[in-house]
């Protein structure tokens, strides 16, 4: 018997199916390349006071000079790794020594580069901020424009583009970012209350968007000092931390903290609403005061089991037994070193000082690394 050699144009049927079998391979193939772009590699999360990283306390097992060092994470505040200038009277004062210009992609890449040389070190974390700090360190007035931010709060691609180049690299090799929103001085380019909650919204979205598991928050940086919106000082910003709280996707959220001005010790309202708990030690000379800072913390009325973290001290005296590093660890809280470069000093000098350099090749630099290394057991 004969076989009648019947083609697809022929078949209605078999036309269907091979059309439905080449769809579904589009779709597995998008959702492959979906699934790629936003698989994510480091996961952060808190146990009472403990940090973990994929599901294992940090620096497991560690103990220094009778100190638990398990489930601290060490950080040091890296504000300008997106920093611009988008004010053409300032941007000169940024100008590396050897082009005698500057270059935000620049900056960002040879932040990006040295990751994996402070990694090495035990550094797990690094604050890294939005709207940057100030790039000599302390200013009282800010000329300069850096805001990732319109005035109605809408996001600049421009920055979330270099944004993503740390965050990604962070992801990669393990680290935890401490992402700043807001900085006193550079809040007011935000037209209003509504342009600030708008850009939170969609920072927030956007890292959730992302697929970012590895990120912190802090709404901004000092909020006890010099914003010009109500929402974000002290008695208002609890309302930002509940918002970025509650923004979800795939049933997760980010950790959100905000922080105050050296010595300062957190008020009810925020210890009520944050995971984690910011303090600064700027200003801050004697490491017994350190320690009565944490203490403090601890006691305020609101607070429950959390981790305690400096995200920003500018005392150094490495060499010595005792200094702000070694009394944060003697009372469990995790330490964030803050250095920018200082009068006459060269461009080695200094991590908040622009233009950085991101590399570890100057004394108060390596005192700290080193310092870190041992205490962490890296």
């Amino acid at each position: 018997m004969e076989i009648e050699n019947i083609t697809l144009t022929q078949n209605p049927v078999l036309m269907k199916f091979k059309l439905f079998g080449f769809l579904c391979c589009i779709y597995l193939f998008s959702a492959v390349i979906a699934f790629s772009q936003t698989a994510r590699k480091t996961v952060v999360s808190i146990s009472t006071d403990k940090f973990l990283i994929n599901e294992k306390l940090t620096y497991a097992g560690q103990i220094w000079n009778g100190h638990t060092i398990e489930g601290l994470l060490m950080n040091s505040r890296m504000v300008q790794g997106i920093f611009d200038d988008l004010n053409p009277e300032t941007v000169s004062n940024w100008k590396y020594p050897d082009t005698k210009k500057w270059d935000s992609d620049r900056n960002t890449d040879e932040f990006v580069a040295n990751m994996p040389i402070w990694k090495s070190y035990g550094l797990l974390s690094f604050t890294i901020n939005l709207q940057g700090g100030s790039p000599f360190g302390y200013s009282q007035g800010q000329p300069w424009i850096n805001s990732p931010y319109t005035s109605e709060g809408e996001l600049k691609p421009e920055y979330f583009k270099r944004l993503e180049k740390i965050l990604d690299k962070a992801d990669e090799i393990g680290m935890v970012p401490i992402v700043g929103l807001f900085y006193f001085g550079q809040d007011d380019h935000l037209a209003n209350e509504k342009a600030v909650v708008n850009a939170v919204s969609n920072a927030v979205d956007w890292i959730l968007e992302k697929g970012y598991t590895n990120v912190l928050i802090e709404v901004n940086n000092e909020c006890n000092v010099r914003y010009d919106h109500e929402i974000l000082q002290p008695e208002r910003v609890h309302e930002l931390i509940e918002l970025v709280k509650s923004k979800q996707k795939d049933g997760r959220r980010l950790l959100v903290s905000t922080s105050y001005g050296g010595g300062t010790i957190p008020k009810e309202n925020v210890v009520q609403a944050s995971d984690f708990m910011l303090l600064h030690g700027n200003g801050v000379s004697d490491p017994d005061e350190i320690v009565k800072m944490v203490e403090k913390t601890r006691n305020v009325a609101s607070y429950k089991p959390m981790p305690i973290l400096f995200n920003e001290d500018d005392h150094f005296n490495f060499d010595q037994p005792k200094n702000n590093f070694t009394a944060a660890v003697s009372a469990y809280a995790s330490w964030g070193y803050f250095d920018y470069r200082m009068k006459d000093e060269g461009f080695e000098e200094g991590y908040q000082s622009v233009p950085v350099d991101w590399g570890i090749n100057s004394e108060r630099k390596k005192g700290f690394f080193e310092l870190l290394k041992e205490i962490t057991g890296y």
